[in-house]
């Protein structure tokens, strides 16, 4: 098979290529390099059935290909702030691009959106059957309501063009290739920890969320693509529960570092309770999690001492 992934230099994306390699087919990797990095996928370049082409998914393009997953738009709140109109853009119109492709080649493809369409959730914990409550004029709308419009999208184009369409709401996903200047909550603290800076908790550290290491949450995505006969939404998470501070003080503990933890005022939006109810995905895809917070922690911990050292 000859498989496109839209942001496929990032984080999960390059974890996601590597697989799909392994798995004998043929991949493009669509990356603008605006938060995935070269470095990331440069393993992958000498592969004769790899190839990647530096490309901002808001401008149309043509490949011929069986399958399309489209992983493109920053992920991380420093990022996609940064940049707010973009962010909306890359959502938008790079999700109409992707399923134009799909409709021209009648090829299924897979939307990674987020479990922020779900915004401060008032039930707990989260089932695809929610609508969820965002603010939709917050400072983190641009993300949250661009993913939430761009699943309206795939539902229509499914609805009106019968394009193939699979969509999954990505949960809090951490592991090896996260990016040092991210802003995301394990980066953060490993990063911190390991140089014996002050771990920073916005607000009191109550706040719950729930950590997906990366591994898992490549196998959950092949595994939807796979799946005959459902198109989501699925919730594909780790459903164990942590504080902020439950997971600062595991930090410590396994870098052994001498930071204390400091509490800073708490960011607008920020979701109070976060936990995906995984029952469709275990029932449709036969998929749950299988790696351990702490085992997760050890080899992301171990990634950042080589790269920060």
């Amino acid at each position: 098979m000859k498989i496109l992934v839209t942001g496929g230099a990032g984080f999960i994306g390059s974890h996601l290529c590597e697989k799909l390699l392994e798995q004998g087919n043929k991949v493009v990797c669509l990356d603008n390099l605006f938060t995935g990095a070269r470095k990331n996928i440069e393993h992958l370049l000498n592969n004769p059935n790899f190839k990647f082409i530096e490309h901002d998914v808001e401008e149309p393009y043509n490949f011929e290909v069986d399958k399309i997953y489209n992983l493109a738009c920053p992920a991380a709140p420093i990022w996609y702030q940064k940049d707010p109109v973009k962010t909306v853009r890359t959502n938008v119109v790079g999700i109409i691009n992707a399923l134009e492709l799909a409709k021209k080649l009648s090829c299924p493809i897979l939307q990674t959106s987020t479990s922020e369409v779900y915004g401060d959730p008032t039930i707990h914990p989260q089932t695809e059957s929610y609508w969820g409550n965002v603010n939709p004029i917050g400072v983190r709308a641009c993300y949250d309501e661009g993913k939430r419009c761009a699943e309206t999208l795939c539902f229509d184009y499914w609805r009106e063009h019968k394009v193939n369409i699979k969509v999954v709401r990505i949960f809090n996903t951490y592991g090896p290739r996260m990016a040092v200047e991210d802003g995301r909550v394990v980066s953060n603290f490993i990063i911190q920890a390991l140089r014996n800076e002050d771990i920073t908790i916005y607000g009191q550290g109550q706040q719950t969320r729930s950590f997906c290491y990366v591994d898992d949450m490549v196998d959950g995505l092949i595994a939807m693509m796979d799946c005959e006969n459902f198109i989501g939404p699925v919730n594909l998470g780790n459903p164990g529960e942590f504080t902020i501070k439950e997971l600062a003080q595991k930090v410590l503990r396994l870098t052994g570092s001498n930071s204390k933890i400091i509490y800073k005022e708490l960011p607008n939006d920020d979701p109070r309770q976060r936990r995906p109810d995984i029952s469709l995905a275990k029932e449709k895809l036969q998929w749950e999690p299988t790696v351990q917070l702490e085992n997760g922690l050890e080899k992301t911990i171990n990634y950042f001492k080589t790269i920060i050292s």
